[in-house]
């Protein structure tokens, strides 16, 4: 598989990470470059990962899990959001935190739910009888990089929009699982 053709897949595959990364950035107000680095870590090393895991199941999987691959997606990704909303809308009372998607469950959550299409990617690899080390080390290395970017990028502009970024945040996860959930369904 020649590079031209594994980029443009981790382009594609790396958006729904990037969007996550770039509302993310939106809620934290300002990032430290611990948090973007350990967002941009585990969204690549999910996105190394979940091919490789796709690829070793093959076809012995693979009509389970395209059955419901994206209503996962959409729960996870809806269920973050949805707090994130909670959060932004709740009345401050003195110095409250923001929404920190670098840490804890939220950070594991979001990485499986942007890396779940890669689990289905690694599976049609290896139906093409393609090796997976060289794809997926694209895809991990693309998403690191889009992820850094993104949140570094939300981080900035949030920033400067204030506060309720985080519902807007929140609104575009939520928007990610609902479009997820149509491309499948439709």
């Amino acid at each position: 598989m020649d590079f031209l053709t594994v980029f443009l897949i981790a382009l594609g595959l790396a958006m729904d990470a990037f969007a996550v990364a770039l509302s993310g950035g939106f809620a934290a107000g300002k990032a430290t470059s611990r948090q973007t680095l350990r967002l941009a870590f585990h969204f690549g090393l999910f996105q190394f990962l979940m091919p490789i895991l796709g690829w070793a199941a093959g076809l012995t999987v693979q009509n389970f899990i395209q059955a419901y691959d994206h209503w996962v997606a959409f729960a996870l990704l809806a269920g973050i959001g949805g707090k994130m909303i909670y959060e932004s809308l709740r009345p401050e009372k003195g110095e409250r935190r923001k929404a920190d998607i670098t840490r804890g469950a939220s950070l594991v959550l979001l990485s499986l739910a942007t890396s779940i299409d890669a689990l289905a990617v690694g599976l049609s690899l290896s139906l093409l009888r393609v090796r997976i080390l060289y794809p997926s080390a694209v895809i991990g290395v693309v998403c690191f990089a889009l992820t850094a970017f993104g949140f570094a990028f939300g981080s900035q502009f949030g920033r400067l929009i204030g506060r309720r970024m985080e519902l807007l945040g929140g609104m575009v996860l939520i928007g990610i699982g609902v479009r997820i959930l149509m491309e499948h369904l439709l």
